[in-house]
């Protein structure tokens, strides 16, 4: 197997490892559910990491992941803040 291949693998099993102990370790009185943009930059990165064999497309699809989870970490932080008040 190639070594690109390999960390790709790699990469995309330590995304399943990190959802997987983030779903477990959601107990806490309050629920938090995934929103649709952050579903929605999953799957960017996921994508990014799937098609890194063409860089171009990879990065691009890995910038628009990461700009789309930063949108959506400000729109919760901006909610949070609201309903405190």
């Amino acid at each position: 197997m190639e070594t690109s291949k390999i960390y790709i693998a790699i990469s995309i099993l330590a995304l399943v490892l990190i959802g997987i102990v983030l779903f477990f370790k959601q107990k806490s009185t309050t629920k938090k559910i995934i929103t649709p943009l952050t579903g929605l930059a999953y799957f960017f990165v996921l994508a990014g990491i799937l098609f890194g064999d063409e860089r171009l497309i990879g990065y691009s699809l890995l910038g628009i992941g990461v700009v789309l989870s930063i949108i959506d970490l400000i729109r919760n932080k901006r909610l949070e803040n609201r309903a405190k008040k």
